[in-house]
């Protein structure tokens, strides 16, 4: 039998790549990417010289039973998404669960995810929170947000810019326009910002300044929000 590793690239900053992370690419049999042109660079960055083979949201049904072929045939299999760990919001879960199933070890390699630098930032309390990924963007979207209004901990959502007011101001119809927010966008990256206030604030704010890349929202739960900033009517960036 194979191994099949789940291995975490970075989400901006290259030089957030894991040494063993480099080591197990280099020396997989074959690298599963979710878009072998973006992964490519990455690979070419690093000199690992590999196979890759296109595994996305869109193929993995199809593609899993032939991989799983690989790794009980003795291969190992490296899966990589465009940046951060596979199956948190990317493709991964499915081939893990198959892999799993045929009695295939499965290793996980710690590395990037945009998620938890964003909630250890954000200023609100980060012992115990819940990661909803991104919403649904249109059937089940209200009901799973009025599922989270007894929420106690603090909440943590990916969103694109492109729907970022719209979701914030969801949130404050949802939740009340006081409740405390962090976004935080381009973890990692040379422009990286984080912008904690009330919803209210952090709305003007970019409704007056267009968020651009990738956004990680951090929201207060229901017992959260006794922690307020020290002064709450400024808002910090």
């Amino acid at each position: 039998m194979g191994i099949l590793y789940i291995v975490p690239t970075p989400v901006g900053n290259m030089e957030d790549m894991t040494l063993r992370a480099i080591r197990i690419l280099k020396e997989a049999d074959v690298v599963l990417a979710e878009d072998t042109r973006t992964s490519g660079i990455l690979l070419k960055h690093f000199d690992i010289k590999n196979h890759l083979i296109s595994h996305h949201k869109f193929n993995e049904h199809g593609t899993a039973a032939g991989i799983v072929e690989r790794l009980k045939a003795g291969q190992t299999v490296a899966l990589i998404s465009d940046a951060g760990t596979p199956g948190i919001s990317d493709p991964g879960f499915y081939l893990a669960r198959e892999a799993s199933r045929a009695g295939i070890t499965v290793e996980t390699l710690p590395g990037a995810t945009a998620c938890i630098p964003a909630v250890v930032s954000s200023g609100l309390p980060c012992d115990r929170f819940c990661f909803e990924g991104f919403l649904p963007q249109k059937k089940g979207r209200q009901t799973q947000l009025e599922s989270l209004k007894a929420e106690p901990r603090t909440m943590v959502f990916y969103e694109s810019p492109y729907r970022l007011l719209k979701t914030l101001k969801q949130f404050a119809e949802t939740f009340g326009e006081d409740r405390q927010v962090s976004v935080s966008r381009e973890i990692s990256k040379l422009h990286e910002e984080h912008v904690r206030g009330t919803l209210s604030e952090v709305i003007a704010h970019f409704e007056s300044t267009e968020p651009r890349g990738e956004i990680v929202i951090v929201l207060a739960g229901k017992e959260n929000l006794k922690h307020k900033s020290k002064n709450p009517k400024d808002i910090e960036i």
